[in-house]
């Protein structure tokens, strides 16, 4: 069952599994999108067909308005949002909470991580923004050092934030448990991955046990 989600700040869809495990993911969207990324519904209805409650949300800068990217100065509190959502969704499970995000998205909730580690039980990263496109100078990295949480990373091969070999050297940083899986032929949007929400549950649940 899905219905709209506002509460506490938060805004997005809740997915109800009809056969409940306890756990739940939080799951948010890239810096030109929303909750309603294909994507993210794709994942969304595996992982609750799976058992898993789900909500995807809307990060506060896209509370904020419909369309245009984030604004730089206000990432603080687009992590505020992820972990404002992670808390509402853990007052409703009983379980493991995993967190999430496509992007922009991800990169957030692991930042958030990063600064809070008793946040999650563990990350679900697709197309991490190493750094900016033809510009690998610009590592996105800085907080890797500090991130205790195991992650799994989801990443196409053709990504141009970032190359199977850059993120592969850059994980080399995180000190948590990493998991690194890598789509053939996929770019950035990593539409391929839509169909592979089984396999990503069965991994995250594997991270989170060995943590």
């Amino acid at each position: 069952m899905e219905h709209a989600f506002d509460a506490e700040g938060v805004r997005g869809i809740l997915h109800r599994p009809e056969h409940v495990t306890g756990d739940a993911i939080a799951l948010t969207h890239g810096a030109g999108s929303n909750c309603q990324a294909p994507l993210l519904v794709r994942l969304a209805r595996t992982f609750a067909g799976a058992g898993l409650l789900v909500l995807r949300y809307d990060l506060p800068f896209r509370q904020q308005r419909p369309k245009g990217p984030p604004f730089p100065n206000a990432a603080v509190r687009d992590r505020e949002g992820v972990a404002q959502a992670v808390a509402a969704l853990r007052r409703l499970a009983t379980g493991r909470i995993f967190a999430g995000g496509h992007s922009y998205g991800g990169r957030q909730t692991a930042m958030a991580a990063s600064e809070r580690p008793a946040m999650a039980d563990a990350l679900l990263l697709l197309s991490y923004p190493l750094h900016p496109p033809a510009k690998p100078e610009q590592m996105r990295t800085a907080f890797f050092p500090d991130l205790r949480t195991p992650a799994l990373f989801v990443h196409g091969s053709d990504d141009p934030f970032g190359s199977p070999v850059e993120l592969g050297a850059a994980v080399k940083l995180i000190p948590a448990p990493v998991e690194l899986l890598f789509v053939e032929r996929a770019g950035h949007d990593l539409k391929r991955a839509g169909e592979m929400g089984e396999e990503l549950l069965a991994r995250l649940r594997t991270l989170a046990q060995g943590h």
